[in-house]
Order: structure tokens, then sequence, then C-alpha cells
């Protein structure tokens, strides 16, 4: 058993260490001592907190923390089967023995369970017992369903079961209800006035600990951590946020609750300073729609889309981080039925720039449902607006449906042309019925098949490899190697950078590849 007092020797030394290197940094920075004042000098006027700092959090966290509940849930699942060494010599001697293959030590062939469960945290927003949490804390362990059993904790040690209101997997937020009345709750804040160095608190229950209060600073906005979806803007702060704080609340310093905390990115699973919370103005229009019953609505375009980012901005001759190209579409969804094409570079939604903090997914899902807005798109490097008529969002399950996807095959079974024509470092060949069945490409597929890939060419560099299919060359349609030659000797004669190359693998969607051609 790890002693209790081994993590206090290991935080002292760290302690130890940051004084030791403090001290160093301040060394070589100021030089030899003389007559100039100290930077933290008391009395210096630079030092004096801006109104409303608090010297404390102790009086915001006593009027708070009794709104702030402890979840958890169990839920039985299945255990897979561990076979027993000693089932078959048992038999020799016992040959009327059951059939068991269980390690159950009973020769049952009935299938094991066991009980698992979550901890997490939670926050009343009524008096009559509504509670606000993650859809990930009460989702089944499978992925799909629910747990059986939510138990809710308050500060007081009173328990309660809970029941599951409504959730959304899409921005993983959940809705509870408990049987009490007259209860501490909070109210949301505005989280569109929250600024970076704003200071923060979280309250919650991280690792079983109840009652855990962490202060910190909000170190960004809009943080994206997945780079697609309508809810990937968190609010990152450095205040402590570990497992078990998913669900709790973020409160600015009037006490309102700003964000959710929801996740953290660590590299050991614990805290390191950069923790995310979904923020209050995307959460509360869910929560209200929970709490009425309905499903959120959520605008919905139809479109696979992929950022513009510094190897494909060449290829589309914009800047990088300043719009989004369209990968494929939904047939009949409202971005096909507007006319948008694949290759189609969407660089503003509604009079609004797409960037990396307003994505066309959040522009989009933050429209109203039935309204017809403007999208302004480049196409063959020529400026163009579609009008698209949002729709409502389908949900997780028919998304998967239309999506569908399958393994990438890496085409070792790829059979290679006695002449095979190259380009871009590329060995390339038409594709047949026998090649897309070896490389595992949809029968329907069209597009010139790579055999090899020189290592040292820019291709490699951008992860294509031989079984890859070339679809189009600056969204022109290839059938031929001949043609995919001429696209890069015409980008080539017309000054370009690189070629924007639509690359399929297997079964999976097509995706834009930026491939330098400067150098041959």
């Amino acid at each position: 058993m790890r002693s209790k007092e081994s993590g206090k020797v290991r935080y002292a030394y760290g302690v130890a260490m940051a004084l030791l290197l403090g001290g160093t940094t301040f060394s070589l920075a100021t030089g030899q001592a003389g007559a100039q004042v100290a930077q933290n000098e008391p009395g210096t006027s630079a030092l004096a907190p801006r109104p409303g700092a608090p010297m404390s959090f102790a009086d915001l966290t006593a009027k708070l923390a009794p709104a702030v509940v402890y979840i958890s849930t169990k839920q039985r699942i299945s255990v897979k089967a561990q076979t027993d060494p000693f089932e078959e010599f048992f038999r020799r001697f016992d040959p009327t023995q059951p059939q068991g293959g269980a390690n159950d030590n009973s020769g049952s062939a009935q299938p094991r369970t066991r009980e698992a469960g979550s901890l997490g945290s939670g926050f009343i927003i009524s008096p009559d017992g509504y509670v606000v949490t993650n859809n990930h804390l009460v989702q089944g362990l499978t992925g799909t369903g629910t747990v059986d059993t939510v138990t809710v904790k308050l500060t007081t040690g009173q328990e309660y079961p809970a029941r599951i209101v409504g959730r959304d997997e899409t921005s993983d937020l959940a809705l509870l209800k408990i049987d009490a009345r007259n209860l501490p709750f909070v109210k949301w804040g505005d989280s569109t006035k929250a600024r970076v160095g704003d200071w923060v608190i979280a309250i919650g229950n991280p690792y079983g600990l109840g009652g855990t209060v962490t202060a910190g600073i909000i170190s960004a906005l809009h943080r994206g951590i997945t780079g697609v979806g309508a809810y990937d803007r968190y609010i990152q702060t450095d205040a402590a946020i570990n497992m078990g704080n998913s669900g709790g609340p973020m409160f600015d310093l009037n006490g309102n609750v700003i964000g959710i905390n929801s996740a953290l990115i660590s590299p050991t699973g614990a805290s390191v300073g950069i923790g995310l919370a979904i923020p209050a103005e995307l959460a509360k229009p869910v929560i209200d729609a929970l709490m009425r019953g309905q499903r959120p609505m959520r605008g919905y375009l139809g479109a696979t889309l992929q950022p513009v980012d510094e190897d494909l901005a060449p290829s589309v001759g914009i800047p990088k981080d300043t719009g989004e190209i369209v990968r494929s579409l939904v047939p009949g969804a409202p971005g096909a039925l507007a006319g948008l094409q694949q290759g189609d570079v969407i660089v503003k939604v509604n009079g609004q720039q797409v960037t990396p903090d307003q994505t066309v997914s959040y522009l989009i899902a933050n429209s109203a449902v039935g309204t017809k807005i403007p999208v302004e798109i480049i196409r063959g490097g020529r400026h163009a607006t579609v009008y698209v008529t949002v729709a409502q969002r389908p949900t997780e399950e028919a998304l998967a449906k239309l999506s569908g996807g399958g393994a990438a095959n890496g085409g070792d079974n790829v059979a290679t042309p006695e002449a095979p024509q190259r380009a871009l470092g590329l060995s390339l060949t038409p594709l047949t019925p026998d090649l897309a069945r070896a490389t595992s490409l949809p029968a329907s597929a069209h597009g010139v098949l790579i055999t090899a890939v020189d290592p040292n060419a820019n291709a490699a560099e951008q992860g294509l490899q031989r079984g890859d299919l070339i679809v189009s060359v600056n969204n022109q349609p290839v059938t031929t190697p001949a043609q995919v030659i001429a696209a890069v000797d015409a980008a080539r004669k017309a000054g370009r950078k690189s070629v924007l190359l639509l690359v399929q693998r297997g079964t999976t969607p097509a995706v834009f590849v930026g491939v330098n051609i400067s150098a041959r």
C-alpha cells in the first residue's frame, strides 16, 4: 500500500527545484544588485490588484459549494470468459463434468458479469432538483445506452437516486432529476464575456475526494482539441481539473457558471494545468432543450470538411486557417441541394469568416434551423456564394449510418505494372477491377492508383502510400496517369508551388492532400 507521506515528499522536492530554478533565473536576469527598486517591492502601485480580485476564495466557495453535487454510477457489464487450465485435466477423471469454459469454479456456461461504476461531479440548477453533468458519466461503458443506476450526493451527505431526464452525446451533456425540494442552486453566467486571464474556480469530486476546490485563470478561449464539431470550443484553464471533476461547474468571480469541466490534456492522466470546460453559451441551450423534453436544435449542412492548413493552403491559393474544404457531400442534404461541390473551399458562413475558432460546423450548428443563409466559397480560384437552407442535425446513430466507413488497406497485394508512369515521386497506374479488389476500394471507385512511393518525395511526407487512389488533381477528376502528369505540369507552368490531390484509401472517405511541386 502506498504511503500517504510519499506524495508529500515528492511535492516538496518539486517546490524546492522550482525555487532553485527561480532564483537562478532572477540572478541571470538582474545581474549585480544596485539602487534599482525590486519589481515586487511592497507599495509598488503596479502590483495593486484590480477591483474584484479576491484576497481569498473562501467566502465565494462557502456560498457556491452547497449547489455542487457528487455523482456515482453503477452498471453490470459482461466479462470475457477465461479458460480454466485445469478443466480438461479434471474432466479426464469426471467425464460427467459439464463443458464450462469460464473460470468460475462451477463448470457453468452462464456468462459472467461484474459491477462497474464511475465517479464525477455535477451542479444543481433549480431548487426542485435538476442537475447538470456530463453525458460520458451516465452513458453505458460499452458506448451505448446508459448506466443502471445514478446516485447524487449533496455536500450535506444526503444521497438521492437520480433519473436521467435527457442526454446529448454531441455536446457531452446530460440532465438529471432528484426528488427533493428547496435545494441550493446556481445560475448560468455569460461565457461570451469571459477573457483570457480572468480568475475562475472549479468545485468537484476529483478521484472521489468530494468538496475539492481549485482556482486558476482562463488560459485560452475557443480551444479546439479535435478540430471538428460544433462543440469543439472549450474554455482552457490552469485550475486543477482531474478525473472526477467531469460535469462539475467552472465559476467566475460573480459566482455564475460559465463552464462545465469536461476534459483535460495530460500525458499522465493527471492535471498538468490544461483543463477544459464546455462554455455556458453552448451548454445552456442544450440543457434548456433537455429540460423541455426536446432534442437540442442544431443546424446541419451534410458535408465532410477539412481545414485548410499550411499544407493545403498553397494548393487552394488562400492563407492557412482561413477556410475549410469540402471533402464529400451527403446526397439530398442541405449542402448538396444548395449546389456545393466536392473541392469547394468555404470561407464564410452567413457573413462570418471561417477560422479555427469559428469552424463551419460551429457556424452551421448555431444557425437557426429552417433559415436560408449565404455561404461564400472559392471554386476554381473564383469566389461565389451559394444559399443553404439549414436543416436539423440528425442523431449520432443516423449520422454514423450516413458516413459509412471501413478499415483502410495498406495495399500489400497490389500488382505492380511493368512500366508505371511517374509523377510527384509516385508510380501510377490506371485502376482496374482486379486492383480495386486487391486494395479494398469500392467497385464504384474511379481514379489513378499509386503503386510505389519515393520515400524522399514530399508525397511520402504527406502520408501517401502504395495502394492509395488519386481521385482528382486540383479538383479535376483523373482516370489515367497521363492526366495526373498533365495536371501537375499545368500547375507548374501556372507558377503554383503545390497541387491539391483528392485521395482515397480503401473504403474510408477520401481526403485532400497538398503535395509540393516546387522541386522536381
